[in-house]
């Protein structure tokens, strides 16, 4: 803002008639202009200020004050906030921007409070602004993610950057904000929640090809199937839904210090035992042992029936402290259980034993979510009748969810290793289903693979493949 004072002053001297005109200035300052992401809590007229971060508990932090390391990260002030809600001039919609891109519209980050810079090129900037944000294993970090104590990924890293620049209002003194360029580093992590939950179930083989699910609200390719739900009645929307003896995955817990108790559960001839093999209070491991068929029954002429549990079954897992309270619960229901994996023969043979076993040959929808894709040469057509799990995978591979079928949930099975061989599926086998298919009119079965991401296929109708049986 300026103000000019002028004073003139006409004087009759004698003898000599002149006008004497005397000027005087005096220059009244105001103030700079301001960058603002706040509408105007936040005034930014210097590096410190550009590079500066505020949460939502109105902390503040800039380059001087800014004393955060990977052993003494930030920790945000609300369990469940992403880096969106950390208030930076850095819109949330881009990870980096032109100082002159953030004056204009729809930012209009800007203010002076003088009323200088309004009009057409009332107000101009240079400079740009950067932001990157990482995990400690220097993988990027979405702006919307929302940080977790359940990953291994804090401390995060959110560094800001600035090339030199300055803000300037075309009238005003004074008119211009500067800016040299600099860079920081804040260290942040995620609130610590106040008691222990349950982070996630993980089955031991994602596959080889299986690092995406259906939905990222079922599916964390860091942390295995999430919680779909923490109440009783419906807890058959969690992880898992099949079983098969031997098979195990793993609780990961947040928020937990210490060893919990865990009490074995058995229902119907299955149960889930938990121990904790991995030297960590975070991660517990639960087994699933139940019903087989061994080597011997399948190889025998008069193997009689198999125990078969009443289905569908709940699984309460209870984790209790030092003093028998119970601080952490996870609940699954069983559906479908399976025996069989490493022999087998023709369909014929496999179906017998299935029938012997009070079993039967399961569906490709039992084992997979994959869709049918022809064998090399054949047409679209053997693929008639044969349908995968729903919702489905778009391709001839499987993706994670629950309720996909065996193979989808759990991922590869030969990686499951029984060393009794109760249950061992072989890497890379097929497995006879009962959904027909018809190459030049010859009558067969498909097969669907164990590993490499379940596809199925008709691969011929004859052949042999690995048998596996299902109830109910």
């Amino acid at each position: 803002m300026v103000l000019v004072l002028t004073v003139v002053v006409l004087q009759s001297i004698s003898f000599a008639n002149y006008a004497l005109t005397t000027t005087t200035t005096n220059i009244i300052y105001g103030s700079a202009p301001y960058l603002t992401f706040d509408g105007g809590r936040t005034r930014v007229t210097n590096t410190e200020a550009l590079l500066g971060i505020s949460l939502s508990d109105g902390r503040t932090f800039t380059p001087t004050t800014n004393n955060s390391s990977s052993t003494n990260p930030i920790e945000l002030p609300v369990a469940g906030q992403s880096f969106a809600d950390i208030g930076m001039l850095v819109p949330t919609d881009t990870n980096s921007i032109e100082l002159s891109s953030l004056i204009g519209t729809p930012y209009n980050y800007w203010g002076d409070d003088d009323g200088d810079g309004q009009g057409v090129n009332g107000i101009t900037a240079t400079g740009s602004l950067k932001l990157t944000i990482v995990d400690n294993d220097n993988n990027p970090v979405a702006r919307n993610e929302v940080l977790t104590i359940c990953t291994d990924q804090a401390p995060y890293r959110l560094t800001l950057s600035n090339t030199s620049g300055r803000l300037t209002t075309r009238y005003g003194v004074p008119n211009k904000s500067y800016f040299t360029s600099g860079s920081v580093t804040y260290y942040i992590n995620p609130k610590k929640e106040s008691s222990p939950f349950i982070c996630s179930a993980s089955p031991l083989a994602t596959g080889r090809y299986r690092t995406k699910g259906l939905s990222a609200a079922v599916w964390d390719w860091r942390m295995g199937y999430l919680p779909q739900s923490v109440t009783p009645s419906s807890y058959g929307l969690n992880f898992p839904t099949t079983g098969t003896n031997k098979l195990y995955f793993n609780l990961r817990i947040g928020g937990s210090t210490q060893y919990l108790s865990w009490k074995p559960v058995t229902h119907s001839g299955i149960t889930a035992t938990m121990t904790y093999p991995y030297g960590t209070s975070t991660r517990v491991r639960v087994t699933l042992t139940g019903p087989v068929a061994t080597r011997s029954q399948w190889q025998s002429n008069n193997s009689g029936q198999i125990a078969r549990p009443s289905l569908p079954q709940t699984f309460e897992l209870v984790g209790r402290d030092s003093s028998g309270n119970a601080v952490v619960k996870y609940g699954f229901v069983l559906k479908q259980w399976f025996v069989g994996g490493d022999y087998g023969g023709s369909h014929s043979f496999v179906s017998s034993k299935c029938n012997s076993f009070g079993y039967r040959v399961p569906k490709a929808s039992d084992l997979t979510n994959a869709t049918c894709r022809p064998a090399w040469g054949q047409s679209q057509d053997v693929c008639q009748g044969a349908e995968g799990a729903t919702p489905s995978s778009p391709d001839n591979r499987a993706l994670n969810h629950i309720g996909g079928g065996l193979f989808t949930e759990w991922g590869e099975m030969s990686l499951y290793h029984n060393y009794d061989r109760a249950n061992q599926f072989i890497e890379n086998g097929r497995y006879w289903t009962s959904d027909q298919t018809s190459e030049n009119n010859v009558q067969g079965y498909h097969k669907v693979y164990c590993d490499g991401g379940g596809g199925f296929t008709t691969d011929g109708v004859g052949g042999s493949a690995y048998g596996i049986c299902v109830y109910p």
